[in-house]
């Protein structure tokens, strides 16, 4: 039985002897077979042979090109059509678009620093401690230009356990009292730093009791200015400082033994210079001359120390200027202040024994503490309250006319020319 369809006349299976042409349609369907690609398309099928189904491979092609020679779709030397470049349905990787990259870095970073920033502000204003009520203080000065405050040490042994209070040498009184004061005038023609000696002659005036409310007249009582904290506190030393200068106190901010000593080891010590060796049993201070940092034991014993000096209670108050002027100094370093593990354990340190008025904001605190700093590098003046000698109980007496002066000066925020003691 012949291979051909009905109709076709060409001989035997191998094409001899016949008499008729080979189908075209059959020749295509063969040429097929034997993957030697697409041949023409007939213009019409050939009698006695069904027309073929034609199928393109979407790119212009017989989907029949290449299938039956042996070769895998796609790959070289078939018909079919070439894979591109990175795989299958992939074109080249694009470059990476790096200004975006930088833009939403930047956005991350900047988000985190704020999320950071503001946690950390209401984290240390939930520890500061506004327990002081400067509106129980009564007849009060008229403001001026700039900001003053009245920073105060006490001998406060609160939350110090008695191997801290025999290391430390505080002894262990009852109590508290004022260890050193000094005013801090903050404005735009220079910061002003002011001691305030301890044993400094006032006289108490008319006050009201911080926690009685009773007013209690003025009778002329003279007394050491730090008796004014022992009666009635830091409103009543408020009180007493703002009647005998004239001056009007913005702010208030105290710092007990324990916690000046937490400062300075939380910083890592405080460098000083010391001109000449001291030592003091009393405070426990044993000093060599020349630079050397001092850890907190060390630093609370510096700016107490009093009999090993002639001036007593004079040169204590400068050497308490210059070393808290130090610790600000140190304390505002990029060291400090871009390192958590000290940030941190400073900040912790010094507000859980800080005690302010409660109008005090960190923003005030921040300014008080780089107003220190400016003074430690020059940028401001520190001094003694004038002196013009003893009064006849023996204690320190304000020079009247140069006081008057100074606290004008620092009224209408101008250039302080009144030196000190």
């Amino acid at each position: 039985m012949s291979d051909w369809p009905q109709g076709y006349n060409g001989g035997d299976r191998h094409g001899r002897g016949g008499t008729g042409a080979e189908p075209e349609g059959a020749r295509v369907m063969r040429q097929v077979q034997r993957g030697s690609g697409a041949g023409p398309r007939p213009s019409a099928p050939s009698r006695g042979v069904p027309p073929q189904p034609t199928y393109t491979d979407g790119y212009g092609g017989d989907a029949y090109d290449g299938y039956n020679t042996g070769q895998v779709y796609g790959s070289p030397g078939g018909g079919g059509p070439q894979e591109p470049p990175g795989g299958r349905g992939r074109g080249p990787r694009p470059a990476p678009n790096w200004r975006k990259r930088i833009k939403w870095t930047a956005i991350t970073v900047v988000t985190v620093l704020v999320v950071v920033s503001v946690g950390t502000y209401f984290w240390a204003d939930s520890k500061l401690k506004r327990e002081v009520d400067l509106s129980k203080v009564i007849d009060r000065p008229d403001g001026g230009e700039g900001t003053n405050y009245l920073i105060v040490g006490s001998d406060s042994r609160e939350g110090m356990s008695a191997e801290e209070k025999k290391k430390l040498h505080t002894g262990s009184a009852e109590g508290k009292r004022t260890d050193s004061m000094m005013i801090l005038h903050v404005g735009d023609n220079g910061n002003t730093m002011i001691s305030l000696p301890r044993d400094s002659n006032v006289t108490i005036p008319t006050f009201k009791g911080s926690e009685s409310g009773k007013t209690f007249p003025g009778t002329g009582r003279q007394v050491k200015l730090n008796a004014a904290y022992a009666e009635d506190g830091p409103e009543l030393l408020v009180r007493t400082v703002e009647a005998n200068t004239g001056l009007r106190i913005d702010h208030y901010a105290e710092i007990g033994f324990g916690g000046f000593a937490k400062i300075v080891d939380a910083v890592g010590g405080v460098e000083m210079d010391i001109p000449k060796a001291f030592k003091d049993d009393k405070s426990g201070a044993d000093f060599k001359a020349g630079k050397q940092t001092l850890n907190g034991e060390q630093a609370l014993a510096f700016v107490r120390t009093r009999y090993a000096f002639a001036g007593s209670d004079l040169d204590r108050t400068k050497n308490q200027q210059k070393f808290l002027a130090a610790l600000a100094s140190q304390t505002a370093t990029p060291s400090t202040v871009l390192n958590p593990f000290k940030l941190y354990p400073t900040m912790g340190a010094g507000l859980d024994t800080l005690t302010v008025d409660k109008d005090m904001s960190l923003w005030n605190l921040a300014s008080m503490f780089w107003a220190m700093k400016g003074i430690t590098g020059g940028e401001g003046k520190s001094m003694n309250m004038p002196i013009s000698g003893n009064s006849a109980n023996g204690n320190l007496q304000w020079d009247t006319a140069k006081v008057k002066t100074l606290v004008n000066q620092l009224k209408n925020d101008e250039k302080v020319t009144v030196s000190g003691n």
